[in-house]
Formats: structure tokens, sequence, C-alpha cells
């Protein structure tokens, strides 16, 4: 509940790593856990202190700043190892968890299917097992709160032994509910409906651009991590063309890597779709950093070398924003729109269907020969397809497929017709 615990932020700044937009971050990700910032602190240094993270004039601050407020907790922007952690607690007398604990915090707060709680204990059970040592009795002690939810206080009472085999349990079961995933996503492809998959920063507006898109009413909150189970909507585009959006889970700096695997999961709708709509913030002041983040973990965690679907930057909230903005990227024009007043709306629906139009090819018809009657259907669970009828020669069949779906109809012999208009 928010005011059960109070926290001081602490931030260090890095040579050619700015912290004000990181703490900015923090102290959003903080208030999303149910944590009121009551103070704020930032060290410039070379590099990090090997035992503190900090130097030890920054901690007597700290410990000032903490008892001045009566706070509980003291947030760390960084990654801390095991060892700073628990010389911090003893140094500073009250708990301390760092960025990565912090949002895997906010995970277990919102998780809410099974697999999505099963993917967060797992990562939380990984990230707490090299500080098992001297926390369990520290984290009791203070009465639990932001840090310990999910696996609980009992769970890091428990020795290595049991925890590895709570670990391998949670491995089991997370394969099982894979496979139950496997399965929706085989329905999906059934649909023959082209899917768009809305992929973004936390917080930039994906859920409420999808309610705008498909009509919808899919949960909207001012707050980090709003979504984090992908949430599956029809929308009608116009002129009879109608998709399937995906909403994601957002994005963050410096994301935990004992989640990067739950979190690529949620995010294997933007693998399947024919396009991705990157969603950015125009209002933020590091808009143009958290697109970067956005791409390069796709990239490496969601894609990991694979080619990426067509993607359209849409700049949202740009009703905010007193200046023009550079639209252009190295994906297709991005559009600028306010998902919540609605413009620009009409202009990305346009921008869909030209790209589907695009990677989806031209509508033609063919006639594909008898012996190549298994491609037809192979073709038909993922491309609009309909077969008209047969002759003699073979099947009569009207479809809009990509170039390299085409060859494949040539080489097994299919005959283009007349076009399709």
């Amino acid at each position: 509940m928010l005011g059960a615990e109070r926290a001081v932020l602490v931030g260090v700044e890095l040579p050619d790593e700015p912290i004000d937009e990181r703490l900015r971050e923090l102290e959003a990700l903080a208030s999303t856990a149910g944590v009121p910032t009551v103070a704020r602190t930032v060290q410039r240094r070379g590099r990090p202190d090997p035992s503190l993270y900090i130097g030890r004039g920054k901690v007597a601050e700290v410990q000032s700043a903490a008892a001045e407020t009566d706070a509980d907790v003291v947030i760390f922007d960084h990654a801390l190892s095991p060892a700073q952690a628990r010389n911090l607690e003893e140094a500073l007398g009250c708990k301390v968890i760092d960025r990565s604990q912090l949002i895997l915090d906010i995970f277990a707060q919102r998780a809410t299917t099974k697999e999505s709680k099963l993917q967060v204990e797992l990562a939380q059970l990984r990230y707490l097992l090299p500080r098992l040592r001297g926390w369990g009795a520290a984290l009791t002690r203070l009465g639990g709160g932001i840090g310990t939810r999910g696996p609980g206080e009992t769970q890091l009472e428990l020795d290595r032994y049991k925890v590895m085999r709570r670990i391998h349990s949670l491995e089991r079961r997370l394969r099982r509910a894979r496979g139950e995933r496997d399965l929706r996503r085989r329905r999906r492809e059934r649909s023959d409906l082209p899917r768009v998959a809305l992929v973004g920063y936390t917080n930039s507006g994906k859920s409420t651009l999808l309610n705008v898109l498909a009509d919808a009413s899919s949960l909207v909150e001012d707050k980090l991590f709003a979504t984090l189970t992908p949430a599956v909507r029809r929308a009608d585009l116009g002129g009879g063309r109608t998709v399937l959006v995906i909403d994601t889970v957002g994005f963050v700096q410096a994301l935990p890597h004992e989640l990067v695997p739950a979190f690529a999961s949620t995010l294997e709708a933007a693998r399947e779709a024919q396009v991705i709509l990157h969603v950015i913030d125009a209002a933020s002041a590091d808009a143009l950093g958290q697109r970067d983040v956005v791409i390069e973990t796709l990239t490496a965690s969601v894609f990991d070398g694979h080619p990426m679907p067509p993607r359209i930057d849409v700049w949202n909230k740009a009703d905010l924003v007193g200046r023009s903005l550079d639209l252009h990227t190295d994906a297709d024009d991005g559009v600028a729109i306010s998902a919540l007043r609605g413009d620009g709306i009409e202009e990305l629906r346009a921008r869909i269907i030209e790209v589907l139009d695009r990677r989806c090819g031209e509508l033609g018809r063919w006639l594909v020969p008898f012996a190549a009657t298994s491609l037809v259907h192979e073709l038909r669970r993922h491309h609009e397809l309909v077969i008209e009828g047969y002759t003699e020669s073979g099947m009569r069949i009207v479809a809009r497929l990509p170039h390299a779906q085409c060859a494949r109809l040539r080489g097994s012999g299919a005959v283009p017709l007349e076009d399709v208009s």
C-alpha cells in the first residue's frame, strides 16, 4: 500500500552516463511499486566503490537523509553485488535494494496469469540465490515490504539446495505452460488475420492505442508496467481490412537479466507479427533514448539475429510536444498521433494497410497443380488465400502473398493468371 514504506533514491553518475533521466524513471518505478520517494541523492564517481558502491562520506549523507525523512528503504539505481548490498545494509541500518530488485517486485505485484507468476518467481529466486547468506534474517527483521514479494521471506530462509529444487520445479512447470502458450499461438495463426504487435517503452501509451484501434477497454494506468500479460483484440482498419492487435509488456532501461527470458516470452507476439507498431512517448525528455532501448532489446533478446518485421514508429502524445517532430528513422517514416485525443489515428490505419500490402504482396490469381496441394494448405494457414475451384490442370486460387511465397508457387509449377483488381 502506498505510504507503507518511504524511500531514499541513490544514483551514481559515471562518466558518459547522465543520471537525471534514470533517477526520474527510478522514482516512477518506486511509485508504481507503492513506495513514495522522500529524498534523492547523486554522487559523481569515476567508477563505483567495490565495497559500498558509493563513498563512505556519501553513505553517511544517505544515512542522515533516511533518518531525517523517516525512510525505511534505500533504493540504488544501479545493480549492487551481494557483498555491496550487505555492507550497505550494515552501514545504513535499513533495507537496501537496487533497480533490478525493484523491477522484480513490480512484476511480482502485477503478474496475473499462471505463467507470468511462475516466470516472476523463477526470476526472483535466481536473483536472490547468491544473496541468501545473511539476507533472510535482515529482511525478516525489517518486516518484508518492497523487494520481498513473490517467493517471500520463507523462501529466503531455505537452504541453497531447497531453493535449487524449487527453481528446477518452476522450470518444469514453465515448460508445460509454454506448450499451452504455443497452442494459443497456433489458434491465432489459424485465424488468417494479419497480426500487428504494439511494442514500446513502458507507459508510452500502448494500451490506450490498443483501445482506440480495437474499440476495446484494456487497463490503462499512468504507471510503469501497467500491462504484463499480452492482450489480443480484433481491429477494423477500414475498407474491410481486419487485423489482430496485440499489446505487449513495456520496455525499461537496465532490465534485470533474470527477467529477460520472461520478458522475451511475453514479446513473442512481435516475432509472429506482420507489422510492429513501435509506440514512442514523444513528450518524454528522453524519447530518442527510450526508442533506442526498445530497438536494442528487440534486436538482442527477442529476435536474436532473426529479421524483424516492418516497423512503424508511432510518436504518441504529440499534442503535448511544442515542437515539430523528426519522424524519419531507419524504419518506415513515423506517424505522429495522440491516442488519448484520437489525433492521427486515421493516418496510422492507412499506414498499417500500406505496410501490410507491401509485406503481403499483390493480390493475384493462380492455377496451382494438384502436386502442390500441400503447399497451398501451408500458405492458407498464414496468408490470405481462397480456393476458387478446380480444373483438370489443378486448383484456381486467389491469394495475397509476399514475393518469396510467390516464388515458391512458381517453383511448384503454379502459373499466375490475370491480376485481381
